[in-house]
């Protein structure tokens, strides 16, 4: 480790946050004293900018709507050590904090995911507990148990976590894809249990439980895709060449019984399915070699920044 000061960055995305953001800059500041408050504001349409900057937060502006958009800019501009993401809405734990960052300098870790407890039974809606819920378990079936909560928008991560992310996303499928980048490359994580409030009066809610869930979702089938071509592809095929053998059996049955093939048709549809389906497990062995080679490469990429600037 570095004997000189750790440098300690929050970093805060707002959109129309006027109602919350003065506090979350106020109770991180305190908090972490020694800390940089970053808030990048995404098209507020409400006085969030002015807010932030009374409360002595640096604002940034980020023009391309979304949170992904938001993200990938605080990534690219902020430097630092260690970083602190929180939304701006004022349900997070500011204290929790502290113990989040003493987590990832003692075991080293690159990210420590807030798990959250709500302390109200308005801060978590039952449609958003129960998705996060279905969604962590589909990920987790996919690329195996590694969080309880993946749609936490209260995270802290190592410097080489974040220069070697490539964020992709637009929305607020970036969570699950932060998920994914450390499964994939086993980086060490850890989650830690903190309260999760209600929002501040005036504040609401930007997540719509179904169109972001379905949105979450199909990040998560097209990271497998992906990441994991052989076994994407591989199902798929196993899918074809069960519906080709399905269609096959009658005609089968009756040229054993009578040696005539009387519906060309479906025999064609048969033949024409299992081709589909060898053409997909052809293709998920190629692009499993590509996978590899790109894998490879975000690992060493990720090697080759350390783990804290030196």
């Amino acid at each position: 480790m570095t004997s000189s000061p750790i440098r300690v960055a929050v970093v805060v995305p707002c959109f129309n946050e006027a109602a919350a953001v003065a506090k979350v800059v106020a109770d991180f500041r305190s908090a972490l004293p020694m800390a940089e408050v970053y808030v990048y504001d995404n098209n507020s349409s409400d006085n969030t900018i002015e807010v932030a900057h009374a409360a002595g937060a640096q604002v940034r502006c980020e023009r391309h709507q979304g949170k992904g958009h938001v993200v990938r800019r605080m990534f690219a501009d902020v430097e630092a050590d260690i970083y602190v993401l929180v939304d701006g809405d004022a349900t997070y734990d500011a204290a929790s904090a502290p113990l989040m960052i003493e987590r990832l300098i003692a075991d080293r870790l690159d990210m420590v995911v807030a798990h959250r407890v709500d302390q109200a039974e308005v801060a978590y809606r039952p449609g958003h507990r129960t998705g996060n819920w279905l969604l962590t378990r589909c990920l987790a079936s996919v690329f195996g148990q590694g969080f309880e909560d993946i749609l936490s928008g209260y995270r802290v991560f190592s410097r080489r976590f974040v220069k070697s992310f490539p964020v992709l996303s637009d929305g607020f499928e970036i969570e699950t894809e932060l998920s994914v980048h450390a499964l994939e490359l086993a980086m060490p994580v850890l989650e830690i249990k903190t309260p999760y409030y209600a929002r501040p009066e005036g504040s609401f809610s930007k997540l719509n439980t179904w169109r972001d869930g379905f949105r979450i979702l199909g990040t998560i089938v097209k990271l497998y895709r992906s990441e994991k071509p052989l076994q994407f592809f591989s199902a798929v095929a196993l899918m074809l060449a069960a519906v080709s053998v399905i269609l096959a059996i009658p005609i089968v049955i009756t040229y054993a019984e009578e040696g005539l093939v009387p519906r060309f048709p479906t025999a064609g549809l048969s033949v024409g399915i299992m081709l589909v389906a060898v053409m997909a497990l052809f293709a998920g062995l190629v692009l499993d070699t590509v996978s590899r080679g790109r894998r490879e490469a975000k690992l060493l990429r990720y090697l080759a920044e350390p783990w804290l600037s030196l």
